[in-house]
């Protein structure tokens, strides 16, 4: 994909450089001949004799993208309340686990609204582009209404619309609850949903590895050769800001976090848990990443393995600060280029829809950025510009994709950690065993 997205910036300058020439040169038609060819959103008005194959293939890809939205969250959910509600062994374990996810994601969520309003008061992420900036962006509706329509009237509904995120979360809770509370009688259900959601990550990983790199060619050319590169400030603006945000909260977030819940050495922490980090950002798959995270987890950080075997996986399910700190500064950078107001109110109810999102965000490769299509229709930003960020978003989010990961997966091993050493679980000679190694040296 970092190929896909190289080769995409040079063909679609090539493209942006030919337009700017063609016309300039008394040759707008025939640049509009290789517009309606290459580039013409053919479901707009007037479009009837275009082709737009750049278009087709970014709209199939966006469209298999968000296909899976709606099966994703419910099982993943459901799934995990089967995991959360062991109480009978590890009660008190998945207290302190969903506690501890609990508090390192509200930390991340409040620099991420921070971060998120800080570069929109600055002005970083103000599009202007001919017929987009123009358009004016209206809520539809008191958010808050979100929050009323959690527990649907009508199950079809709900299945039949990718921003209803609450209801579906809340019957994702009901249904795992209750498998968990029925325990044996019910398996035909648990082993269909962990055969659906094991069909939805293969999909998933299957679109965004073999059709993801010639879908990131083709939004990053057609973008260029229709918006040009003043559209990619404000883009530009984003992934800084997320980058930036991302990296503070892994490298000294966590390290708080260690410090001031487990009293332990952080700098132990952050080297150990270094190679993790570097492997989800490769993989960019916290699933890929579980069988690395748990062996360091176990091996070098002397966490007990019946808390890590616990915390890890659901923490792979559950625990998705990288993915909340993008989806808000993502959330705030649409609505300010699509011309909604940005208020702290705002920024509070897209971080708590962001934090449930995220909860139902699989491990798989880009799942981020397809949820945080559920955060924009919570909130109404569903305008023709705020469309044309969220593609955007979808074309450049690679990078950010890949750091996320590292957050998640070490924001697993912390929780871990603290768990285990709340509980007596937790080697300290293990954990310390570096420590150790550098006086000796």
């Amino acid at each position: 994909m970092a190929i896909s997205l190289i080769i995409g910036l040079i063909v679609g300058t090539g493209f942006l450089l030919l337009r700017e020439n063609l016309i300039a040169n008394g040759n707008a038609g025939l640049w509009q001949t290789i517009n309606k060819i290459l580039f013409q959103d053919i479901s707009v008005e007037g479009a009837n004799d275009a082709i737009g194959i750049f278009y087709i293939l970014g709209q199939l890809f966006v469209n298999s993208l968000q296909l899976v939205i709606v099966p994703m969250v419910f099982t993943s959910i459901a799934l995990a309340m089967c995991r959360i509600t062991d109480t009978k062994k590890l009660g008190r374990i998945s207290y302190k686990t969903i506690l501890g996810f609990l508090a390192t994601s509200v930390f991340a969520l409040i620099l991420a609204g921070i971060f998120g309003m800080t570069a929109h008061k600055l002005g970083f992420f103000n599009v202007s582009i001919e017929n987009i900036a123009s358009q004016t962006g209206s809520t539809g509706s008191n958010p808050l209404l979100v929050f009323v329509q959690t527990i649907p009237n009508n199950i079809a509904s709900v299945f039949t619309q990718n921003g209803r995120i609450l209801s579906i979360v809340f019957l994702a809770v009901v249904t795992g609850l209750c498998l968990n509370k029925l325990e044996g009688q019910i398996q035909v259900l648990k082993k269909l949903l962990e055969d659906v959601n094991q069909i939805i990550t293969l999909f998933l990983s299957f679109v965004i590895t073999k059709f993801g790199p010639i879908a990131i060619f083709v939004l990053i050319t057609r973008t260029f050769a229709i918006y040009g590169v003043e559209h990619l400030k404000p883009a530009l603006a984003y992934v800084v800001t997320v980058v930036v945000a991302l990296l503070i909260f892994l490298v000294f977030g966590y390290a708080l976090f260690i410090l001031i819940a487990a009293r332990l050495n952080p700098f132990i922490f952050v080297k150990k848990i270094s190679k993790v980090a570097l492997f989800g950002f490769s993989t960019s798959s916290s699933a890929s990443s579980l069988p690395l995270n748990t062996k360091t987890t176990v091996e070098e950080l002397g966490v007990s393995e019946e808390i890590a075997s616990f915390t890890l996986p659901l923490g792979m399910t559950i625990n998705m600060n990288g993915t909340a700190i993008m989806q808000v500064i993502a959330a705030i950078f649409i609505a300010s280029s699509a011309g909604y107001e940005i208020t702290v109110g705002n920024i509070a109810i897209i971080s708590l829809l962001a934090l449930i999102a995220s909860i139902g965000t699989p491990a798989a490769p880009g799942a981020g950025a397809i949820i945080l299509f559920t955060v924009l229709t919570g909130m109404g930003y569903q305008n023709d510009a705020a469309l044309l960020a969220y593609s955007l978003i979808l074309a450049i989010n690679r990078p950010v994709e890949m750091l996320v990961t590292s957050l998640n997966v070490v924001g697993d091993a912390a929780t871990a950690v603290v768990v285990a050493k709340s509980e007596n679980a937790l080697d300290e000679e293990i954990y310390n065993s570096t420590e150790a190694v550098l006086e000796n040296a």
